[in-house]
């Protein structure tokens, strides 16, 4: 095959390997003397069934990394997988569908719907996509993170922490390829927060989950099996079955976080 580059572009991941990939990731803002390159060529590599820890200081590149990483904001150059479908080429309406399908959500702004139930929220993306509940799995999730007698209560009637329940449980709910985490205990407290991360280990442990979160929290990041740290846009540093004070140690290099 022809290329008007001498540079090929990447090979798809093999399915049932990666289940998500960046490949000369840039992502910048800006124009001229007032650009801001939060992304500088990053290519990672994210297992499938692997619990993967973002952390970086401030403004160090970690939530954009993780933000176009799920099809949630576009990169400058560079490319984008997702089990093998380059999200880069994807039209609005296909990228839509992928990460309504295959990719799960937890974010500090929980995104409830407010007119929903609990449960209606929960099982809102397998509505969505047409699909019913796996019910054993569906109760699992509900009885882990301890909504089994909120099911019924709309957003407005729980508090910030189960609501984070809420939507931690809707993420897990129809076992996407991947879930992205942004902070995903930041507003529970210590005993809700270590329930909701061993869950969350369990699930990659046990059922083969890929779950990538962006951290602040040595505590939460000990739970991953890899923690990846980022600076000024670049990806410095690598944690393999990191433990809180490794995380720590390494962090106040930085002075920061």
């Amino acid at each position: 095959m022809s290329t008007t580059t001498e540079e090929q572009a990447p090979a798809a991941p093999a399915p049932g390997a990666i289940a998500a990939r960046a490949v000369n990731a840039v992502k910048t803002y800006g124009e001229g003397d007032t650009v801001v390159r939060a992304l500088a060529d990053v290519t990672v590599d994210l297992a499938e069934g692997q619990y993967t820890a973002i952390m970086g200081p401030s403004g160090s590149g970690k939530s954009t990394l993780m933000h176009c990483l799920a099809g949630l904001d576009e990169l400058t150059s560079g490319s984008v997988w997702i089990e093998g479908t380059n999200l880069t080429e994807l039209k609005e309406k296909d990228l839509t569908k992928l990460r309504r399908d295959r990719i799960g959500f937890i974010f500090q702004a929980f995104n409830l719907i407010p007119t929903l139930t609990a449960e209606e929220n929960i099982v809102l993306p397998l509505s969505l996509a047409g699909q019913e509940p796996d019910q054993a799995w569906f109760d699992q999730v509900v009885s882990t993170v301890g909504l089994g007698d909120r099911l019924n209560h709309r957003p407005s009637e729980l508090s910030g922490g189960q609501q984070q329940r809420v939507a931690v449980a809707r993420a897990l709910a129809s076992k996407p390829a991947i879930i992205f985490a942004d902070e995903p205990t930041g507003n529970l407290d210590s005993r809700s927060s270590s329930e909701i991360l061993s869950f969350m280990r369990s699930a990659v442990k046990d059922y083969g989950q890929t779950i990538v979160m962006v951290t602040h929290d040595p505590v939460a990041a000990s739970y991953a099996d890899r923690v990846l740290i980022l600076a000024d846009g670049n990806i410095v540093h690598e944690i393999n079955h990191p433990t809180t004070d490794a995380v720590v140690d390494f962090m106040k290099t930085f002075g920061d976080d």
